[in-house]
């Protein structure tokens, strides 16, 4: 089967469906992005969960520094088109936010006076966070539920908030086979970094340690996505308040390039891994 290609099992219900729970505007493009636009390019029903509408968020571009939340506190507006934008890029047409729009607020950074919100997603009560995620899986009926670890991928409250939802409200959607993290590759980083080019470019190449990643051998499914990249950067490029896209990468508020590789990589926290090595459906429907 050539790169990028896919067929589903005839046995699965059709379409599969596929549900992916991000905290905030901008991750679900940069953590899933070319997965996102994979499956939904090949027909699966692709639903994204977003949990807060970003308002902490750093701002990048200068003429838009007063959207921030210390000044006119606009900036979780403003990322609605971007999220909006970003998911039409990566041919999603089934976007939720938990709870209704606006439900929940972004909680900031570990250790910021923003955590402390009345409206903070980690200030709400997590059982109603996970009945929300439970109307919405009982509705969309997902086969594959992606979120991030225990760890948030790299400490957010808000990341780990989502995983924990996530958890408490999958055991009780039966239709749900399986339960994937997103992570990041530590050999692919690496190998990114080292090709990267940032001649002329104001970023600065990371310094060791300084991404998070996951050991390879921790790493149970690599999808393959070197086929949507282009969607992935064009999703980017429509979150303009939080990442800066250049060829072969990307760069966040702090100015560390990250760069962009051809696979996204995920551990199965739930569910049988017979076909999973390469596909997030692989294998189900066969049993």
């Amino acid at each position: 089967m050539l790169a990028g290609s896919y067929s589903f099992p005839v046995t699965l219900t059709a379409p599969p469906r596929l549900l992916l729970v991000h905290a905030h505007p901008d991750d679900e493009s940069l953590w899933t992005g070319g997965t996102i636009a994979r499956y939904a390019a090949a027909g699966v029903h692709v639903t994204v969960v977003t949990c807060t509408l970003g308002e902490e968020g750093e701002i990048i571009p200068p003429a838009l520094q007063n959207l921030a939340a210390d000044a006119a506190d606009q900036l979780g507006g403003y990322r609605v088109a971007e999220l909006r934008s970003a998911c039409a890029a990566l041919g999603v047409t089934d976007h939720r936010f938990l709870g209704g729009i606006g439900r929940w607020r972004d909680s900031g950074m570990v250790g910021v006076d923003s955590n402390a919100h009345p409206r903070a997603f980690v200030q709400g009560s997590l059982d109603e966070q996970a009945a929300a995620l439970l109307e919405i899986l009982r509705e969309v009926k997902p086969q594959v539920v992606v979120t991030y670890d225990s760890f948030g991928g790299y400490g957010h409250p808000d990341h780990i908030r989502a995983h924990e939802i996530t958890m408490a409200a999958c055991p009780q959607a039966p239709e749900v086979e399986r339960v994937f993290y997103a992570v990041t590759s530590r050999d692919a980083t690496s190998a990114g970094v080292a090709a990267l080019s940032l001649d002329g470019l104001p970023f600065r190449l990371p310094e060791p340690g300084e991404l998070p990643v996951t050991p390879d051998e921790e790493i149970t499914t690599v999808v393959d996505v070197s086929e949507h990249l282009s969607a992935k950067q064009r999703a980017l490029k429509a979150h303009s308040t939080q990442v800066s896209v250049f060829p072969g990468g990307y760069a966040l508020s702090n100015g560390i390039a990250q760069p962009l590789v051809d696979a996204e990589y995920y551990v199965l926290a739930k569910g049988p891994g017979d076909g999973a090595g390469t596909d997030l459906f692989g294998g189900l429907g066969e049993r």
